[in-house]
């Protein structure tokens, strides 16, 4: 689906940009120029990026915790 008419720019773009690295709505706007004209489209990517990141969560890698009794042993 586009998200920005003004910019071109569909949701896809915008996950590809987040799968890219891209994090931040700034980084959006500086790349893809999402919400750089009218605006209207803010909210809406916003969202994408949210979930995006939401989902690249689960994946990261999580760090390891010792049990300071289990290491004593």
């Amino acid at each position: 689906m586009i998200v920005c008419v003004c910019s071109n720019v569909s949701d896809r773009k915008i996950r590809q940009a987040v799968d890219g690295g891209l994090t931040r709505m700034s980084e959006l706007r500086d790349q893809l120029e999402v919400g750089t004209c009218c605006g209207k489209c803010n909210s809406c990517a916003k969202n994408i990026l949210r979930e995006c990141l939401a989902n690249a969560q689960p994946n990261a890698v999580q760090p390891i915790m010792f049990h300071t009794q289990a290491m004593a042993a």
